[in-house]
């Protein structure tokens, strides 16, 4: 019943972001026609600090920008789906033990929950491993944190597509899995926000919200590397991730790209992974300025070992230090 209703519907009705595109135009014109009248009352909430913009505020070059990537990224993506649709159709047709019904209900909860546990851990990896950060950090680049900033969205889904494989090889049909998807980025939209505080302290503990969700756009240290959630914020409480909105964050990369040119916004990153590897001495250096945490050097990882040596007993081993998920 659900796949013939699905079936029924125009190639473009098919895709969940498609449907949402007028609630999200329609809520980033109404946050922000809301700050430009306040800003223009002298109502709104005036900045706490020099260094960063005031609550909800838009600046339009930021704004633009953020806009432009998302609509670059509709090509992209699908570019990349394409290529995703031939590898989990073969594994769905060819190495899948069973095939989910796509009527069935406990298939959809599969779905959801699947899509949303695998979102958490390629969030989590991309946030710790450099080549992949390079692909996100775009997404963490603006200094403002608004409805716009759920728009700047990144340009290369390889490791998305990656990190799906398990669904079709769980038998769940590849149509399903980009529904998935669909549904749990169209989700997150509503999270990038200033505007709304807290949602109830039942609803706050379950899910996502945009108090867990500015904590991870924050470049301060106390919130570095937390809250990965997509839809449902308990993989983050289990997983050991989790931090709560203490104080309001200072967002954007803790080294600012200072530019509003969608291509450099893009692919700074790699061109800092390629200088830095063709400056180590070592192939082990060179591993890990692409494979090791945002802000892996050398001597850092020197300075750990020294540290092992005079503070760790015999036997007890310790992690590199890095800045965290958000610096480029």
């Amino acid at each position: 019943m659900i796949a013939d209703l699905w079936n029924s519907l125009p190639g473009p009705l098919r895709d969940p972001v498609a449907l949402a595109v007028p609630a999200f135009l329609g809520l980033l014109a109404l946050e922000w026609t809301a700050a430009v009248v306040l800003e223009r009352r002298g109502a709104s909430e005036p900045t706490d600090a020099a260094d960063r913009p005031a609550r909800g505020t838009y600046l339009r070059a930021d704004a633009h920008a953020s806009i432009s990537m998302g609509l670059v990224s509709i090509v992209t993506t699908t570019v990349w789906k394409t290529v995703a649709l031939l590898g989990y159709s073969v594994i769905y047709a060819y190495v899948a033990p069973w095939h989910l019904p796509s009527d069935q209900w406990y298939t959809w909860v599969v779905l959801l929950l699947g899509v949303d546990v695998l979102f958490y851990w390629y969030h989590r990896i991309a946030h710790r491993t450099r080549v992949i950060w390079a692909t996100h950090q775009a997404h963490h680049s603006s200094e403002y944190f608004n409805f716009c900033t759920a728009l700047r969205q990144k340009w290369n889904n390889s490791g998305e597509i990656v990190m799906w494989l398990p669904l079709p090889l769980l038998g769940i049909p590849p149509w399903m899995v980009f529904t998935g998807f669909a549904i749990n980025l169209v989700y997150q939209f509503w999270v990038h926000t200033e505007r709304i505080d807290r949602m109830p302290r039942w609803f706050e503990f379950v899910f996502n919200t945009p108090s867990h969700h500015r904590v991870h756009h924050g470049n301060d240290k106390e919130y570095l590397d937390k809250n990965y959630a997509g839809i449902l914020i308990v993989w983050d409480r289990m997983f050991g991730t989790y931090a709560p909105e203490t104080f309001r964050p200072h967002y954007g990369l803790t080294t600012p790209v200072n530019t509003f040119d969608i291509l450099k916004l893009q692919t700074h990153e790699y061109a800092a992974i390629a200088r830095d590897v063709r400056t180590a001495a070592t192939l082990r250096q060179k591993l890990g300025y692409v494979f090791g945490p945002p802000g892996w050097a050398p001597e850092l990882q020197a300075a750990a070992s020294v540290t092992r040596k005079s503070t760790e007993p015999a036997g007890a081993t310790v992690t590199n230090p890095s800045d965290g998920g958000s610096m480029p």
